[in-house]
């Protein structure tokens, strides 16, 4: 089950989805919206789109009449799809959730038979999955053992049967404890999906699909004791040559990089940011280059000659995460596919 909620993270739902269409089977996506995005780029060859979150009650019925997946956490909650599906004449498709340890949706472990149960007993509803999620399966080894032992026991308790996908596998869950999930049917990378480990000793042979880019815009000379940016945070202290580059916050290049210590790339050399990241553009010391070029190209995220800029850098400079980074470029920043 390939991830694609919050736009394929930030890589563009429809192309993601497309380029994926025939490889994977499953499609895992956050709401009804991308449920129908991704439906319309595989063209219905998909077996199934699993809406992850709890539906709202206006989309129970457009889930259930579309064909989509639901997760349920409650018996309440297959009551409306079974409802829905009662009414339309059609089967709702349900993947009951257990809390394992995320507390974020799912029943908790002791009336997981009792969700199940509300779902076997609906002539309107399909049993079609069992799942839980991993809280912390990048940072907590011994917790995510025994919820792994402890989500399996009850899946045998509740005999779900072979027609029935059992998924818990994250990015961090399958490159760390693939061999610990023995009885999954179904997994769900996200983040390595695009190339990037969560952890940071797995993961290796990965490569990430997106760079992040720019270009010069203005080349200029100014003297010892200019102030850069919004605040005067940066004051040159020689005479420097900046470059200001078209990209800002307002493209999801993260604020909290001001006076980080971030770099881009120019010409493969890295080049530091200075002062404030701006809305619309940023300022970079490019003393160091011979001579730059109005129009040249400025890597942000990425590899650019023998030098990189991976997310995790951009994402640890600026107190965050990869996953934020990724989903953070607005839908100003040209998407190009290769």
């Amino acid at each position: 089950m390939a991830i694609v909620k919050a736009d394929a993270y930030g890589h563009g739902l429809p192309e993601v989805v497309a380029a994926l269409n025939g490889i994977v089977t499953w499609f895992g996506v956050a709401n009804l919206r991308e449920a129908r995005r991704t439906h319309s780029a595989t063209a219905g060859r998909e077996v199934g789109i699993l809406i992850l979150g709890p539906a709202t009650p206006e989309e129970v019925a457009p889930i259930v009449a579309e064909g989509f997946s639901g997760a349920v956490s409650l018996p309440e909650e297959v009551a409306a799809y079974a409802s829905a599906a009662a009414a339309l004449g059609k089967t709702a498709r349900l993947h009951a959730v257990i809390d394992t340890g995320m507390g974020r949706m799912g029943c908790l472990p002791d009336e997981a038979a009792a969700l199940v149960a509300a779902i076997r007993s609906s002539p309107h509803c399909q049993l079609e999955g069992i799942a839980s999620h991993f809280p912390s399966a990048d940072e907590d080894r011994a917790f995510t053992l025994a919820q792994i032992a402890r989500f399996e026991g009850l899946v045998a308790a509740l005999a779900p049967g072979s027609g029935c996908q059992v998924h818990l596998g994250n990015s961090a869950g399958l490159l760390a404890f693939q061999s610990e999930m023995t009885g999954m049917t179904l997994v769900r990378p996200g983040l390595a999906l695009y190339g990037i480990s969560p952890l940071p000793d797995e993961g290796g042979g990965l490569r990430p699909v997106m760079s992040l880019k720019t270009r010069v815009t203005l080349v200029r000379d100014v003297p010892a004791g200019t102030g850069i940016s919004y605040g005067r945070t940066f004051i040159t202290e020689r005479a420097t040559r900046v470059a200001t580059l078209a990209v800002g916050y307002g493209d999801g290049y993260p604020r909290q990089l001001s006076g980080a210590g971030a770099s881009v790339l120019i010409q493969g050399q890295r080049c530091p940011l200075l002062g404030r990241v701006t809305m619309d553009q940023i300022l970079v010391d490019v003393s160091a280059l011979a001579s730059v070029r109005r129009g040249e190209e400025a890597v942000l995220m990425g590899r650019q000659g023998d030098e990189t800029i991976p997310t995790a850098e951009i994402a640890t400079l600026a107190d965050t995460i990869p996953w934020e980074v990724l989903t953070g470029i607005t839908s100003r920043v040209q998407r190009v596919y290769l």
